[in-house]
């Protein structure tokens, strides 16, 4: 049987993936591409895209609920089966676009997880495949968790193509993905347990700001039981129950349905790396500064699959695509150098952050001037009558530079992106005060944050 030679082979069809691809061919390199799943990635087929567009129908239920007696009569109805519907205009058409592009581009195309035989050398759908170059740009995937009954757990896949909703749910983990998605699911009707093995939700962001984000969570109806270690899921006739320890004691919570939002590992078991010769740490392939593998001089990783020490984020990824496809093109000339790099929770209202937390920059031991308050009756929210608004700056003293800016507001995600061009550009804070925003908008309000 003939080998097929290549002199990129990208493995993963994401954000990431499709990038270095196309970069690559347009440099008159040979190049092919395969995934064992749908093509497009995780973000744009079952993530970030048709998650937000969920978010999308509870902003307006929550903002009617605000305003409900306030002119509005009525909070309006949802129909889980039109959401759907709905979603699916985002996400239908994703595979066979991407195959159409990549096609088009000159890419071949491959429907498999390859396996790695040798450094340079794979397996897939069958064939012999050489390489010069591999890219490794898998993503990631659920973490499974090792409990009897794991069997009847959901993930987020499954969540995001739910025909119908449950009428009650468990969330087993309450970070981004599971606070995501019990804010929808409870918004839209559902009865919502949040199970959590730490002491509170999201564990990386801010406490101050994440404890309104309780607040503002109970207040639409969803339970939260923390500090519990889930054991074990037992199917009943009509429910589920998730059994768990907390406080020493087994104790137990039933609902319709169950989804493990624990979290996401590296998505790489089915591709022999040990034969590539291709070096894996927890965060996902071990790379250098030019996100090349730490053993393998042959592959490069970039994504949410890449222990490159970033966030994994979309991007994250693009950033990180751009170095890999700049460095087998160039031989290595470009290294990963993160901006700092904001991170949001689409819950309602939305937690942004960017750089240090309170806790990070005094370890770090800067002298800092740190800004915590709640502000609800500053006009934005006040005219839409939202009742959770906080936001924490954290500010070098001897330079007047912002480290950190934490928030928790309707539209946390937008505000951010300021805070982002403040501290890439290494605006002193008297410096953004003397910017003329539009006002009355929530932009304008991060002058009033340092």
């Amino acid at each position: 049987m003939a080998i097929e030679e290549f002199d990129v082979f990208v493995i993963g069809t994401g954000t990431a993936g499709k990038s270095v691809a196309y970069d690559c061919v347009e440099a008159g390199m040979s190049v092919a591409i395969a995934d064992n799943r749908e093509f497009g990635g995780t973000c744009a087929n079952r993530g970030c895209d048709p998650k937000k567009v969920l978010v999308g129908v509870t902003e307006a239920i929550q903002l009617t609920e605000n305003l409900k007696g306030k002119g509005i009569i009525s909070v309006p109805e949802v129909s889980w089966k039109d959401v759907q519907k709905f979603k699916s205009n985002f996400t239908e058409a994703v595979p066979a676009a991407t195959e159409r592009d990549l096609e088009e581009a000159g890419i071949a195309m491959y429907h498999q997880s390859p396996q790695f035989l040798d450094e340079n050398t794979l397996s897939v759908e069958g064939k012999t495949v050489k390489a010069k170059k591999i890219v490794i740009a898998t993503g990631q995937k659920p973490l499974e968790l090792k409990i009897p009954g794991r069997e009847h757990l959901k993930t987020s896949d499954d969540f995001l193509e739910l025909p119908e909703l449950p009428e009650s749910i468990v969330f087993v983990g309450a970070g981004y993905i599971g606070m995501e998605f019990a804010h929808i699911a409870a918004r839209c009707g559902a009865k919502v347990t949040v199970v959590e093995f730490a002491p509170r939700p999201l564990m990386p962001f801010d406490e101050d700001i994440v404890n309104h984000l309780v607040e503002a969570s109970e207040k639409i109806g969803i339970d939260f039981i923390f500090n519990a270690q889930v054991t074990e899921v037992e199917e009943l006739q009509k429910n589920h129950r998730v059994i768990f320890q907390k406080n020493g004691k087994e104790n137990s919570v039933k609902a319709r349905a169950v989804f493990n939002t624990a979290g996401r590992v590296p998505s790489i078991d089915e591709l022999d790396l040990d034969k590539g010769n291709v070096a894996v740490e927890k965060g996902g392939v071990s790379v250098n500064e030019f996100l090349q593998n730490t053993t393998n001089p042959s592959v490069y990783a970039c994504g949410d699959v890449s222990a490159s020490g970033s966030l994994p984020l979309t991007p994250t990824s693009s950033q990180e695509a751009r170095v890999v496809s700049k460095n087998i093109r160039k031989n290595n000339v470009l290294k990963m150098d993160f901006p700092p790099v904001p991170s949001v929770v689409f819950t309602l209202p939305q937690v942004a952050a960017i750089g240090l937390t309170e806790e990070e920059a005094k370890k770090q031991g800067y002298d800092i001037v740190v800004e915590s308050k709640s502000v609800p009756s500053w006009f934005n929210a006040k005219r839409i009558n939202e009742e959770t608004y906080a936001y924490k700056t954290i500010v070098d003293k001897d330079r007047n530079l912002i480290l950190g800016a934490h928030i928790i507001a309707p539209h946390a995600s937008e505000m951010i992106n300021l805070f982002v061009l403040a501290m890439c550009g290494k605006l002193k804070c008297e410096d953004l005060k003397a910017m003329i925003f539009a006002y009355p908008t929530w932009g304008n309000d991060i002058k009033g944050m340092v």
